[in-house]
């Protein structure tokens, strides 16, 4: 069945995406071990470590649902176009950022000069700049979680669909959507402790919680999508 999205609002379950991260990887860590290699391996290719990460999660979907699974499958370039976009954007958007940077380490660097004494006045203006700067960059991040999910699980290829389909069903969630990923990205971390061979447990376990989020999201919308398609079809 062809099911278009009509986007709306996540209900996020933020502990039961962890939980079922680490059921995953107790079911086949094997599997998700070897997957997380191979995504290794192609984020090397320029351009491809966004794509890589895709893919490894619809191995993963496979791996969950019991279906077959390959590594071999993560080393597909179907998507390459979109997410290429998507990091071109991305690159695109933090160097239009870093000029006021830029420009501010300038004009305090003419004003030492100048004087023969460090500025003061250009590290104080540029503060709250680097602090609304990082408040835009976590915005637009924590907007755009879902876009990864539109363009690997439904195909969307249009980064501006999948933007707007992304606000929508971030609305009401920013707040735990950062939660998780800070404890996530904390959990992931603990691997470093362990001399650093843990991060080859922790990190693929972080790809597994960041699967299960973006699954059941698009579960959500396509369950609801489901229901009104029948409804019409009853009256």
């Amino acid at each position: 069945m062809n099911v278009n999205l009509t986007p709306k609002p996540i209900n996020f379950k933020f502990g039961e995406y962890i939980n079922k991260g680490f059921e995953l990887m107790k079911k086949d860590f094997g599997g998700v071990f070897v997957g997380f290699l191979v995504c290794l391996l192609m984020s090397i290719i320029p351009f491809c470590g966004i794509l890589a990460m895709g893919n490894f999660y619809k191995y993963l979907r496979k791996i969950d649902k019991n279906q077959q699974a390959s590594p071999g499958d993560i080393f597909d370039f179907k998507d390459f176009m979109p997410y290429l976009i998507l990091q071109l954007i991305i690159v695109g958007g933090i160097f239009a950022l870093s000029i006021p940077v830029g420009i501010f380490g300038f004009l305090g660097g003419i004003s030492s000069y100048g004087n023969g004494e460090p500025s003061v006045m250009w590290p104080l203006m540029m503060i709250p700049f680097m602090i609304l700067m990082f408040i835009a960059i976590y915005y637009f991040t924590l907007k755009g979680f879902y876009i990864s999910a539109l363009i690997s699980f439904k195909g969307i290829t249009d980064i501006k669909t999948a933007w707007n389909i992304s606000k929508v069903m971030t609305q009401g969630n920013l707040l735990n959507i950062f939660l998780f990923s800070l404890v996530v990205s904390i959990l992931a971390q603990i691997g470093v402790v362990a001399c650093g061979i843990g991060v080859f447990l922790t990190l693929p376990f972080a790809c597994t919680a960041y699967y299960y989020a973006f699954d059941d999201a698009i579960q959500q919308l396509e369950r609801d999508e489901i229901s009104e398609i029948g409804i019409k079809d009853k009256y």
